[in-house]
């Protein structure tokens, strides 16, 4: 079995409403359906949900349930709030710098743009607390080339190791210099 592509990928939010206007009011997105019911299909579990879909673009779909039975949301406190996060793509960095813009205008607080030398990146929060991406390809064939070839070597080292293997620091000199 090969995969196609995910379906959607789904998150708690806290308040549907709010969710849904965040997400079109400053990304864009288009809400395209809304299911609910007083018991889970899966495990037939009363409990009352608010399942919302997003348009994320090129077929993919970004879902949040709002349950409100549950205790309020919470994150993990022992994984740093930078891991955890959602990355969508743009298709330029005029069109990056425009959403940081954007968002900056709408109150969002932006980190970046940072340089990952393949990809530029802002970093934000959505209102439910979750860390999202936008990120502007900027690579070449010949960088990419390079990262595919250490892959393997990467992974084996920092699998003996647990530390960072130094075959690809290249990508944020940039970065780390200013």
């Amino acid at each position: 079995m090969k995969l196609n592509r995910i379906h959607h990928v789904a998150y708690r939010c806290r308040d549907a409403k709010e969710t849904v206007d965040w997400y079109t009011k400053n990304l864009g997105m288009d809400f395209i359906l809304a299911i609910a019911e007083d018991q889970v299909p899966s495990t037939h579990e009363p409990d009352p949900y608010m399942h919302l879909f997003l348009d994320a673009g090129g077929g993919n779909v970004l879902a949040f349930f709002e349950i409100p039975n549950s205790p309020p949301m919470g994150r993990d406190p022992n994984t740093p709030a930078w891991v955890q996060h959602i990355a969508f793509k743009v298709d330029s960095e005029q069109d990056l710098l425009q959403a940081k813009a954007r968002l900056e205008a709408n109150g969002v607080n932006v980190i970046g743009p940072t340089d990952h030398t393949i990809f530029k990146s802002i970093y934000f929060f959505d209102p439910n607390g979750h860390r999202l991406e936008l990120a502007a390809d900027v690579g070449t064939p010949e960088m990419h080339a390079k990262l595919d070839e250490v892959k393997w070597a990467m992974l084996e080292e920092w699998t003996r190791t647990k530390r960072a293997p130094k075959h690809a620091a290249w990508m944020h000199e940039k970065e780390f210099a200013s």
